[in-house]
């Protein structure tokens, strides 16, 4: 499901970006150790066509739905920028045990007191690679997404299909961890943003697959996982077990709603 806003045309003049790793920008990497991400790429060219325009963004690493609400919603609700994107939920669902039907209500007030905030509220599908790592999640998420579009259909908010965008489901897209997109990925989704808010496509094709390639052989695959577990999925778990989150302590990158910056290269 995707929705173009109803009432609006681009450009608009400020974006406030909530959430989590996702919408932080893990793992687009840049030369100074710093994420970028599909949001302040999206920022840049929201910018570049109008002049003036600001940008805040709140995501933080490892943030549940509950954290995203507690720390952020009023937050950026306060700011009264014109686009508030809102990613969340997702952390939740990867959890061993899961409250769905807290998780959805929770999404549910986020959205209550973020859409009469802003001219436009962006939802998303959070997109899901293939492979079996996150199989056993994907009813949750499924269950999610139907709040997701349901939610945006009662607030008029735009939602972005990520998760049946067939291109972001190529694990060539996703870094190394398998939970985080490439910058290739991050660009396909600020591309998705782009077109949902009404801009001009610069990429009609950021859903279509990349070219096949052929498959690693089996030596390269073994390898790759066992240095998954290693730096990865075990350090995930721990976290897990011990209720600790990559992102506690961990500021928002952009905390103020400020005129739009490129990071620096």
């Amino acid at each position: 499901m995707q929705t173009n806003p109803p009432h609006l045309s681009p450009p608009y003049s400020s974006l406030v970006a909530v959430g989590d790793s996702f919408t932080e920008g893990m793992s687009d990497l840049l030369p100074d150790g710093t994420y970028r991400g599909w949001a302040d790429l999206l920022a840049g060219r929201m910018a570049a066509a109008s002049p003036g325009f600001r940008y805040a963004n709140l995501a933080v690493r490892g943030k549940l739905i509950g954290q995203i609400v507690d720390e952020q919603v009023d937050v950026a609700a306060a700011m009264g920028a014109e686009v508030i994107t809102l990613v969340g939920g997702l952390n939740d669902t990867l959890r061993p045990k899961c409250d769905m039907v807290r998780v959805r209500d929770l999404l549910t007030e986020a959205v209550e007191r973020l859409a009469p905030s802003c001219k436009q509220l962006v939802l998303m599908r959070s997109p899901g690679r293939q492979g079996p790592v996150l199989e056993r999640f994907r009813p949750r998420m499924e269950s999610l997404f139907e709040t997701v579009d349901a939610l945006a259909e009662r607030h008029g908010a735009v939602v972005v299909d990520l998760y049946g965008a067939p291109s972001l489901a190529d694990p060539r897209l996703w870094d190394v961890d398998r939970l985080h997109l490439t910058a290739e990925g991050h660009r396909r989704v600020a591309e998705g943003v782009w077109q949902a808010l009404g801009y001009e496509a610069e990429d009609v094709d950021w859903r279509t697959p990349m070219a096949a390639s052929a498959p690693a052989a089996w030596l390269s695959r073994r390898t790759a996982d066992v240095r998954f577990a290693r730096q990865h999925l075990l350090p995930w778990i721990a976290r897990r077990l011990t209720g600790r989150s990559s992102g506690d302590g961990r500021p928002p990158k952009r905390p103020d709603l400020l005129p739009y910056e490129p990071p620096a290269n």
